[in-house]
């Protein structure tokens, strides 16, 4: 079974991913993984900690020679800011300096206050470090290794942001564009938008947003090409692929909403307009010298409203899943909160942080995607190595051929 953890505190020494149940065989290197490090911390409406920070991944065990060993994967993110909060931060000594001194004002809309009531807390710091989205650099670190592995079998994972701050892109404008030529022209803009003019008015969104110390949020999508029909099940309920995908997406610091193909439109709309229909063809479609999926014969749809996921399973066609991402709690004309020691009003206390962070959530989105596919892949496939998934993978293909 594939399955990741991971640790670490926000200003702490590093974040770590741990993966387990990765085949052998399989190439990996840290530059593979760092380039979605970067994208992570790219986008226009970030905060300070990017400028500081400039994440790089080191492969600590699992892997030889570029290749993985089937043994556990440690995936290690220094934090350089860790540098400044030694003496705050020190996992074996007692906190020293300005920066030691305890958080008594939990932050509007974040784990502070929950937490530290969870945790018997009363430095509401032992809390936010780990509930930070710092967290997420180790995510899209095990994510860039899932990518890898679904790579071999010609799957691919893109994303890019439709809506912040109530502007949105329009899609049907492009809605005969390839994912690939859609992820091409986000991966070119500083929203990860693949609209120009949409791209501009998020910008002054933004902008303004900061201006007045407010934040802003916004909706992305993360799609799937190359997904072979079958991953997932309906018999049993944690065994359903689109149940598991929102999971990993609402599992995402500040992600409020997921939707599935088309989602809540489905509510106002008449079954006739939300069910794809079914068709057959005999012409070969194949997307990669590979020669996996999609393969001829197969059966397709015209329209993809199911998101590519029906009766709990991969249907064969893309997976489309969007997400909403809240406005950043951390405000720089802070909401009030209560004092937890005092138990007076105070405005929130204030970490550094972004205005809008919805380009980055997108690719925090691939990661955790990735990772959940790549899952329903080897729960399918499985074997210990490479070989032996991919002669799995190709009987399979034979089997659905036959039909």
């Amino acid at each position: 079974m594939l399955r990741y953890m991971t640790t670490g505190e926000s200003h702490g020494r590093a974040v770590i991913a741990v993966v387990e149940g990765m085949p052998s065989g399989l190439l990996l290197t840290p530059a593979t993984i760092d380039v979605d490090l970067k994208r992570r911390q790219g986008g226009y409406g970030r905060g300070g900690r990017m400028k500081i920070e400039s994440d790089r991944v080191e492969l600590l065990s699992g892997v030889r020679g570029s290749r993985t060993l089937g043994s556990p994967i440690t995936l290690q993110v220094t934090n350089r800011d860790w540098e400044n909060w030694t003496d705050a931060m020190d996992p074996e000594k007692s906190s020293t300096g300005p920066r030691a001194v305890p958080v008594t004002r939990p932050r509007p809309g974040h784990a502070d206050l929950t937490g530290a009531l969870k945790y018997a807390q009363t430095d509401v710091r032992n809390i936010l470090e780990r509930s930070s989205a710092r967290e997420t650099a180790a995510r899209v670190a095990a994510g860039a290794a899932a990518k890898r592995l679904l790579e071999e079998f010609g799957i691919d994972i893109y994303s890019w942001v439709t809506e912040v701050g109530g502007v949105k892109w329009n899609r049907a404008r492009s809605a005969k564009e390839t994912p690939a030529a859609l992820y091409k022209r986000a991966e070119a803009s500083v929203m990860r938008c693949p609209g120009k003019s949409a791209t501009e008015k998020m910008k002054s969104c933004i902008k303004s947003a900061k201006e007045a110390g407010d934040s802003i949020g916004g909706i992305f999508k993360v799609v799937a090409t190359g997904v072979p029909p079958g991953l997932g099940s309906h018999v049993q309920w944690d065994r359903k692929l689109n149940a598991r995908l929102t999971c990993a997406l609402a599992s995402v610091q500040a992600i409020k909403g997921v939707e599935v193909g088309m989602g809540f439109e489905c509510g106002s709309l008449p079954g006739s307009k939300v069910h794809d229909e079914i068709y057959y063809s005999k012409k070969a479609a194949g997307n990669s010298a590979k020669g996996f999926w999609p393969q001829s014969p197969r059966f397709f749809r015209h329209t993809n409203n199911a998101g590519g996921i029906e009766g709990g399973m991969s249907n064969g066609e893309v997976i489309e899943l969007s997400a909403v991402m809240k406005p950043i709690p951390t405000l720089y004309k802070p909401l009030r909160s209560v004092d937890i020691k005092s138990k007076r009003t105070f405005e929130a206390s204030v970490e550094r942080s972004d205005t809008c962070a919805v380009p980055a959530a997108a690719v925090v989105g691939e990661a955790v995607v990735a990772f959940e596919l790549a899952v329903a892949f080897l729960d399918k496939f499985g074997g210990d190595s490479m070989k032996e998934i991919t002669r799995n993978y190709k009987g399979y293909l034979k089997q659905i051929a036959a039909y």
